[in-house]
């Protein structure tokens, strides 16, 4: 495959996983992370401590999407880096999403974060398959204001 075809279908793959959690579609999820049997695959969700290996992570997603009743993900600022059978991707997740509905509502209340995100993929027979995430919380301005009242 020529460079430009990898970095379009490592981008498709970064899509797909995306997509899928949008959907709460658990079988993608676990199709998109690499599933070699030798490998271990790695995810730190912000916040969160570093999970290792499919059962961990795959849980992980499962809580998640089990708690969490809307996720919308627009990702801005993607970049891919591609070495042999590696691909990183680095993109900042514009985040909105709402917990269970309370009072009758068909949603809970909406809420938006910013998370920077590296995802870590490996070529395998079966296309791109993500090795790593790692999301860290992005601070806004508000954020470090509330830090500096309370003396932190």
């Amino acid at each position: 495959m020529t460079h430009q075809t990898d970095t379009e279908a490592v981008e498709a793959a970064n899509t797909a996983f995306y997509e899928a959690m949008e959907r709460g579609d658990f079988e993608e999820i676990s199709e998109l992370w690499l599933d070699d049997g030798a490998t271990p695959i790695s995810c730190v969700h912000p916040g969160w401590p570093v999970l290792s290996g499919r059962g961990e992570v795959l849980r992980s997603y499962a809580l998640i999407m089990a708690n969490t009743e809307y996720i919308q993900f627009f990702l801005t600022d993607t970049k891919v880096s591609l070495a042999g059978d590696v691909a990183v991707v680095t993109c900042t997740e514009n985040i909105l999403s709402g917990g269970p509905a309370e009072d009758g509502a068909e949603l809970g209340p909406l809420v938006g974060q910013l998370v920077v995100a590296t995802n870590v993929f490996r070529r395998t027979f079966d296309g791109w398959r993500i090795w790593s995430h790692h999301g860290s919380p992005v601070l806004t301005e508000t954020d470090d204001e509330e830090d500096e009242e309370s003396g932190s």
